[in-house]
């Protein structure tokens, strides 16, 4: 039996294991899990002076590269691709008409950089018509089936087991948790609770516009063909205090695309928490940072270092990166 206890606490301190007794156990003991427990502790804690109420608790998180994995290729971009594709027998023209036409090639990188304006074309392809109940049924299928080009994996086991354990144990201390992304609003609300145990109504996104249909009795709502907010950089803080019309007081991020969000959260009154997940393991995930044309972190590296801002370093705090 000591021998047993001896083989259990070796491969507890290497990692091997996780130690589920305790909060996030799928992180290093270090200082990005200490200062979570420490910020925690100070806002719930009735005696505290930074005592937060639970109706403010409220946390926000970006979802490309902070919750889920975003190399080589945002996933949402491959999903429009593949909704091109299956649309293409019913628009002959887009076999010579870009960004379309590089898409049906296989050229993804060229076909969302052949202009400014390609993601959003691309984008309001794969909606235009379909009212919200078909949508999200065509987003759920396609979760089912598709598959990571490198990984092979489900995309949704490309999340961050870390920050699975995050989300848990803020719930389980009265925070109320968001997503706040870049991401199309229509493509992560069918899936985000099954896999975060974030429901649709705390879902802000970038969103199309949509409008009323009423038909021999028959009542839709329909995406139609404009973009009508982009939720990144700048668009962050003002989609919050749209939809949640609260500051929050805890903010997640990974790259420049999340600055904003991270600088508003943290310019309120009282404690206030910002953290930003920095890629640095190319074994078992990918390790980019400032010249990565996928979820930059530059300045909003710097800021974090000046500002006193949690970085964590994926390949030394934490002992898994994926669920098992």
């Amino acid at each position: 039996m000591k021998g047993l206890v001896a083989l259990v606490t070796l491969l507890l301190s290497f990692g091997c294991l996780a130690d589920n007794s305790q909060p996030l156990p799928s992180w290093q003991d270090g200082a990005s899990r200490q200062a979570i427990l420490a910020f925690v502790e100070r806002v719930t804690d009735p005696a505290s002076a930074d005592h937060v109420e639970r109706s403010a608790r409220i946390a926000v998180f970006d979802n490309d590269g902070t919750l889920w994995a975003e190399q080589p290729i945002y996933f949402q971009l491959l999903f429009v691709a593949d909704r091109v594709r299956a649309q293409a027998e019913d628009n002959p023209a887009w076999k010579t008409q870009e960004p379309f036409a590089s898409v049906l090639k296989g050229d993804l990188a060229g076909a969302f950089s052949s202009s400014h304006e390609a993601p959003i074309q691309l984008i309001r392809a794969s909606q235009t018509g379909l009212d919200t109940d078909a949508f999200d049924q065509v987003v759920r299928d396609w979760m089912q089936t598709a598959r990571h080009p490198t990984s092979g994996k489900p995309f949704t086991r490309m999340i961050y087991q870390p920050m699975l354990e995050l989300l848990e144990y803020l719930e389980d201390n009265g925070f109320k948790n968001f997503i706040v992304s870049g991401g199309g609003i229509d493509f992560m609300r069918p899936w985000t609770e099954s896999v975060y145990g974030i429901p649709p109504e705390r879902v802000v996104g970038s969103r199309v516009a949509k409008q009323l249909e009423v038909q021999n009795g028959v009542v839709r709502v329909v995406h139609e063909g404009t973009m009508e907010f982009n939720d990144d950089k700048e668009g962050k803080p003002v989609g919050i205090s749209q939809h949640i019309g609260r500051r929050p007081i805890a903010a997640f991020g990974n790259s420049d695309g999340d600055l904003q969000m991270l600088q508003w959260t943290t310019a309120g009154d009282g404690a206030r928490f910002a953290m930003i997940v920095r890629h640095t393991d190319a074994d078992r995930e990918w390790a980019y940072d400032r010249e990565s044309h996928i979820g930059r972190l530059d300045k909003a590296l710097d800021i974090a270092e000046e500002q006193g801002w949690t970085v964590v370093d994926m390949k030394q705090e934490w002992k898994q990166i994926f669920p098992e």
